[in-house]
């Protein structure tokens, strides 16, 4: 963890869910001292016992002219939290920078980039790669994208929360492309995972042994090292939940269809994710998407 000397900044956290929390008591333990809203309130109560300050509304966490995070589920979250007169915008003030590090379509990025700009305000885009324990270990990759003055004044903070960021211009949707396309690509090993695995399974093969040799070899990354070894145990750690995969998806075609790119894979995956939440798997990991494959296959 980096340590910082500026402990009187004062900077806005919202949303606490399992990746806002440990992102926002890292910049706790940095030094900062942090205001903390969340639409549920309780979840903050472990990071005001640890010296961070609730605001009931969004526009209470900003310093005129400050810097505020938000890392939210969706577009419409991030439009209630950031917009209206309680929203954290109409605290920010001109010269203030919020930065969403949440998964949102490029069109709410645009739209947030000329809403800020309109008020004299900065709005960039950090979308995170990595799961819960990576985020409390400090140890995210970012994609980041905005103007390049408020990408500087940002950095000293996001280098705390990351093990690695990853520029992508000055526009802040490109960052939320990047990371719609990586949240694909997961997906899509994913169903491809389990459906080797099921294969290997009724053909005869050990599926842990299988994994632990491509996870060796041809496919020696993180995805598979660490998904493949979960749907080849069939243990299935908490994460990021169907319910949000399947959002993430959505997006993820919507952007297809907006730039007329077919991407028949990506529905695929969604329509898998889809019936997962229609059989009320939608709080679960979305590697469990590897147990309606298994049913098809007859080994559920």
């Amino acid at each position: 963890m980096h340590t910082v000397t500026e402990s009187l900044n004062v900077l806005g956290f919202a949303g606490l869910g399992r990746m806002g929390l440990p992102m926002a008591r890292n910049l706790l333990r940095a030094g900062y001292r942090l205001r903390v809203y969340n639409r549920t309130p309780a979840r903050a109560e472990e990071l005001v016992a640890e010296g961070a300050e609730r605001v009931e509304h969004p526009r209470d966490l900003a310093e005129p002219g400050g810097v505020v995070f938000s890392m939210l589920a969706d577009d419409a979250a991030l439009e209630a939290v950031t917009l209206g007169d309680d929203g954290l915008l109409a605290g920010l003030a001109p010269g203030g920078v919020h930065v969403s590090f949440s998964t949102v379509s490029p069109a709410i990025a645009r739209r947030m980039q000329r809403l800020h700009a309109e008020r004299g305000c900065a709005y960039v885009a950090a979308p995170v790669v990595g799961r819960p324990d990576a985020a409390a270990a400090g140890r995210l990759w970012i994609c980041l994208a905005g103007e390049p003055a408020a990408r500087a004044r940002v950095l000293p903070f996001l280098q705390l929360l990351g093990q690695a960021i990853f520029p992508f211009g000055d526009e802040p949707a490109l960052a939320n492309v990047v990371k719609l396309a990586a949240n694909f690509l997961v997906g899509s090993a994913l169903e491809a995972l389990a459906e080797a695995l099921a294969l290997a399974e009724k053909q005869g093969v050990e599926r842990s042994a299988l994994m632990e040799m491509l996870a060796q070899t041809i496919f020696a990354c993180s995805v598979y090292q660490n998904y493949g070894r979960m749907i080849a145990e069939r243990h299935f750690a908490p994460g990021f939940s169907q319910r949000l995969a399947l959002k993430d998806l959505g997006l993820v075609l919507d952007a297809a269809e907006e730039a007329r790119v077919p991407m028949p894979l990506a529905g695929l995956v969604h329509d898998r994710l889809l019936s997962g939440v229609a059989r009320g798997r939608g709080e679960e990991d979305w590697t469990t998407l590897a147990r309606a494959v298994d049913e098809a296959a007859g080994l559920a």
